[in-house]
């Protein structure tokens, strides 16, 4: 049940951000927890992009459509927002142009001049079409969305990806880094592109800033490691990833069998979209078909539910885990072999059931080891959904300071 939010009039600054933040607590939005409800259908139509692994011509970050849109923080609820669902052109994991949907929300604040730009990734929602944000922003089931607005809160312009194959036809490539960081550069620059974003303030010369936490945690991540080598020109101050799956076969090992067990098939199901030669298919049992069916028409409280307390032996005739090419493509999502140049503000709840602290602690330990600027956060007893809510103003603190150009030394000698 979902409680009333009532608003009696404008709210701005710090106590307008703190009881965004209060509201989504007290009614458990929460980033891994629970799935937006199906919407009865995208504001743009997914129809009209070019099939999976190709794009419209043009360079990564052209927009190839953009229609206005709305942004609601809960259904019937509203933000003051310009906004457009968008389809704009990335790169998938293997180096191939592709088409990408997502948003883009500027304030209605009439601000002038170069405004800060956030890309934000979001966490799971699921497999299906129905579950992009882009199609639920307009009726207000998207779980960030409260998280998001405080970033609109402080005047910045925000592009949120939607995912390859999420809002787009094909499947989602759910976990593969490679893919999911392009498509959030890629999702700035086409914001930056956008004839109606650029009117109001966002710019080639506006800051970039990276956000994200769980499946964003590592989509943000891999965004930071390819910014400076994939899209040079933008200028990124700094990211913010959280509950980061730095080590995909370290999470896998740690659900299997668990309660959210179904999120170790929605990557394997990720990774057969991404690389189909892996033959996910021919892996699976009878069960696991029957699973992997749900997913991908379903969200992420039917995956969660499907999916719970199944171990890799209920699902497969044989684990893809233990194969050489499995093991290598997994390999290749790995965080933390490169730094990622712009300062990081990393976080991780202490008390995680989903993504490892030790994951997390490691991911730290590597981009120092890199010589990359890193700020490290731990939320002491916090478990996942929950440090989603705790740490988003802290990050969004630290991102405002790097968009301001104030120097950050980072922790990691300490």
């Amino acid at each position: 049940m979902q409680i009333p939010i009532r608003r009696r009039g404008p709210r701005t600054g710090g106590a307008r951000i703190r009881a965004v933040i209060a509201a989504t607590a007290v009614t458990a939005l929460c980033v891994s927890g629970g799935a937006a409800a199906p919407a009865a259908a995208a504001t743009g139509d997914a129809s009209a992009a070019a099939p999976h692994g190709a794009a419209a011509a043009g360079q990564p970050g052209d927009v190839v459509s953009a229609e206005p849109s709305e942004f609601q923080v809960f259904p019937g609820v509203p933000v003051p927002t310009h906004a457009w669902t968008i389809q704009y052109n990335s790169t998938d994991a293997k180096g191939k142009s592709n088409t990408v949907s997502g948003t883009v929300l500027i304030p209605k604040d009439n601000r002038e001049g170069p405004r800060p730009l956030l890309t934000y990734a979001v966490g799971t929602v699921g497999i299906a079409d129905q579950c992009a944000p882009s199609v639920n922003f307009p009726v207000g089931k998207t779980k960030e969305a409260p998280l998001i607005e405080g970033a609109l809160l402080r005047g910045w312009a925000v592009a949120v990806t939607d995912y390859e194959g999420l809002g787009t036809p094909g499947t989602h490539t759910y976990t593969v880094g490679r893919a999911a960081g392009t498509a959030v550069l890629d999702a700035a620059r086409a914001a930056q592109r956008l004839p109606e974003a650029q009117e109001k303030g966002v710019t080639q010369d506006s800051p970039v800033g990276i956000m994200g936490y769980s499946q964003g945690g590592q989509a943000s991540g891999w965004a930071a490691e390819l910014a400076s080598s994939y899209a040079p020109e933008l200028k990124v101050k700094g990211t913010a990833s959280g509950g980061v799956p730095a080590d995909l076969p370290k999470v896998a090992e740690y659900n299997d069998g668990d309660e959210d067990a179904g999120l170790v098939l929605m990557s394997a199901i990720g990774h057969d979209a991404a690389y189909p030669e892996l033959g996910l298919d021919g892996y699976l049992n009878d069960e696991g078909r029957r699973i992997t069916g749900i997913m991908k028409e379903g969200c992420l409280a039917e995956a969660q539910e499907a999916g719970a307390n199944k171990s890799v032996e209920d699902v497969t005739t044989k684990d893809p885990n233990q194969e050489p090419d499995w093991q290598q493509r997994l390999a290749e999502d790995k965080l933390g072999t490169k730094a990622p140049g712009a300062p990081v503000y990393l976080y991780h709840g202490e008390a995680d059931e989903i993504i490892p602290y030790d994951v997390g602690k490691q991911l730290r330990a590597d981009w120092c080891a890199e010589g990359n600027t890193v700020e490290w956060t731990s939320f002491p007893l916090s478990p996942h959904a929950a440090t989603a809510v705790l740490a988003s103003i802290p990050a969004m603190n630290w991102l405002s300071d790097r968009f301001k150009d104030e120097p950050t030394q980072g922790d990691c000698g300490g």
